[in-house]
């Protein structure tokens, strides 16, 4: 992208003009008038998180890929850039080309966080958009969301076409070529919905009506439309050893959040925690053979020059060939002195051999996630760690060499009381404990975190209601006072945040209008402290004639129909009511590869682990 006029102007007033600028290494460069569909990759948030993000960078090559389509990007402008460029008149505009996103055909939103829910109606205002899809015309783009956060897409319904439900790479193709073929014929824009709406992982909410019973609870939900299914399939790669990776990823010329090589060894958990979304909306696990991870290790390192590498997961000591990938990654990265990151670790599990390894390489500090303090807290999430687990894991990380741990925990789980959340600092004062039994030559550095537990769709604990902002300040403070040692340090997460993330999680369709009025109140990066403002949300939603509280804070009855209930992610809603019940037992269920829990998946054609 070439940088002149009014745009060189605005950029010498912001700070970091270089998330504004694009023309970073292995930037896409395609001729736009070569191609027959032009789509802006939108990620709404600021472009040091987008630019970190595995999704986006896979996603924008697959696209790119195809010779008929070009991928760009666009990313939220922080507000001092938005000011900027509203005042210059310059609407929204894809870092590759300069072209403004009301030129493209289509626009795709992922959707990470519900707090970014706001920043989606921002960029589409920026960008000259109608922000209702019953208001755009045939003249303006298709806009379409997908990501973890649309597997609820109800709160966006009024805003999006259509919805990518579940994994991008095995629907994407046929999205874009269906596109490519309406367009070629003449076809409208619902001539175009009509040819997607039967695919896996597509969901057109225009081909829904949904009504209401008088205690606001859903009555029904009707289709409208012959092409649109009973209810939409979620998408997944089958085989993710052969699954796309991009050889050559985008390398930012400004510093991001995470200036690193990112390698997904496998999708999905095998471990079924009650609190956990990812982990029943990525099922089944699926591995990526040890010889394809490797020759994605070199080539992207080869491409990039990055300094770190990174093993995604959601938990990487349960891939198969955990030990043997990093013995290969230490053999070809300690030459070039390149880190090796490893993500969140089970503390049970954690070898010494496989983080000693890791040591060999500079490296900072590890984590861990007991999630809850006490013992019946862990079996009522399914957490499948017990105290000596999580204290013989500590110890095996100190006597590796490791003085700096931080430790997860969340508060507000299903069935937790003020005694599970002051176990918290207990828990904490044995790990320090533990360090100490041996002398050691540095001071042990050991943080936790706490965050406020959301319950979230196609959860066992989607029913559950949410503790309260009080609930939630009076539990911080317990465990705050309950943590005495020097070397333990506490930061805990705002719980005014929490509480709207749990209404837009679980929120229904007419939480549209309070998510316009939100935007028009002056809603934007609602997911940073400096930006949050709780008091817009409360009018937002009296504007809107909703509670807060009936989203957040009210038990869900079993029969009742769910905002969700129209997208099948292949997990069976009777497998998540007999874990709430479990839950609420304090029974524990195997993870898949002790024992099939039943969940439905291999009904639906998925292949677990054996």
């Amino acid at each position: 992208m070439t940088i002149t006029g009014k745009l060189r102007e605005t950029l010498l007033k912001c700070e970091k003009p270089g998330r504004y600028t694009g023309n970073e290494i292995n930037m896409a460069v395609k001729d736009p008038g070569s191609v027959a569909i032009r789509y802006a990759f939108c990620f709404p948030d600021l472009y040091e998180v987008g630019m970190s993000h595995l999704g986006l960078q896979l996603l924008y090559s697959f696209i790119n890929e195809r010779e008929d389509t070009y991928c760009e990007r666009a990313f939220a402008p922080w507000p001092d850039m938005e000011g900027a460029m509203r005042e210059a008149e310059i609407p929204l505009y894809a870092l590759e080309t300069g072209d403004p996103l009301k030129s493209f055909d289509m626009l795709g939103f992922t959707l990470q966080y519900e707090m970014s829910y706001t920043n989606v109606l921002n960029m589409l205002d920026l960008a000259g958009i109608h922000l209702f899809a019953s208001e755009r015309g045939e003249d303006e783009p298709l806009v379409c969301a997908g990501g973890p956060c649309a597997v609820n897409p109800e709160p966006l319904a009024d805003f999006m076409d259509f919805f990518c439900i579940g994994e991008g790479e095995p629907m994407l193709d046929g999205v874009l070529t269906a596109y490519k073929e309406n367009k070629a014929s003449g076809g409208t824009k619902l001539d175009f919905l009509e040819r997607i709406a039967g695919l896996d992982g597509v969901y057109v909410p225009r081909f829904y009506d949904v009504s209401y019973n008088e205690d606001g609870t859903i009555k029904e939900v009707k289709r409208t439309n012959d092409h649109a299914p009973e209810k939409a399939k979620r998408a997944w790669v089958k085989d993710f050893s052969r699954a796309y990776y991009p050889k050559s990823p985008l390398v930012p010329l400004i510093e991001v959040v995470h200036d690193r090589v990112s390698m997904e060894a496998f999708r999905g958990c095998l471990r079924g925690c009650r609190f956990c979304q990812a982990g029943f909306i990525y099922r089944p696990v699926r591995e990526r053979d040890l010889e394809s991870l490797m020759e994605q290790a070199e080539e992207q390192l080869k491409s990039t020059g990055h300094e770190e590498i990174s093993m995604l997961a959601l938990s990487f000591s349960d891939y198969g060939k955990c030990v043997e990938s990093i013995n290969r990654l230490t053999g070809l990265c300690t030459p070039s002195n390149v880190n090796i990151s490893l993500p969140s670790l089970r503390i049970d599990e954690v070898s010494i051999e496989l983080m000693s390894k890791t040591r060999e390489v500079r490296r900072a500090g590890i984590t861990f996630a007991p999630e809850a303090g006490s013992q019946r807290l862990r079996d009522a999430i399914n957490k499948g760690l017990n105290e000596d687990d999580i204290l013989n894991g500590a110890s095996l990380a100190f006597n590796a060499g490791w003085n700096k741990v931080k430790l997860y925990f969340m508060i507000g789980l299903p069935t937790e009381t003020l005694e599970d959340a002051k176990a918290i600092g207990a828990l904490s004062d044995k790990i320090a404990r533990e360090y100490y039994k041996v002398p050691r030559k540095r001071p042990l550095s050991l943080k936790v975190s706490v965050s406020c537990f959301v319950p979230k769709p196609f959860t066992p604990f989607q029913w559950a209601p949410q503790d309260t902002v009080e609930e939630f300040e009076k539990k911080q403070m317990a465990i705050k006072q309950s943590i005495t040692r020097k070397q333990v340090s506490y930061n805990y997460h705002e719980a005014e945040v929490s509480f709207i993330e749990a209404v837009l999680a679980r929120g229904d369709r007419r939480c549209g209008m309070a998510l316009y009025y939100a935007h028009k109140l002056g809603a934007r990066f609602e997911g940073w402290t400096e930006y949050f403002k709780g008091g817009i949300w409360e009018e937002a939603f009296a504007k809107a004639g909703l509670d807060l509280q009936f989203f957040a804070c009210r038990q869900r009855k079993r029969e009742e129909i769910l905002p969700w209930d129209i997208i099948d992610i292949g997990v069976s809603k009777q497998f998540f009511s007999r874990e709430m019940d479990k839950a609420e037992s304090g029974l524990t269920t195997p993870n898949c590869r002790d024992g099939c829990g039943g969940c439905g998946l291999n009904e639906r054609g998925g292949a677990c682990v054996g």
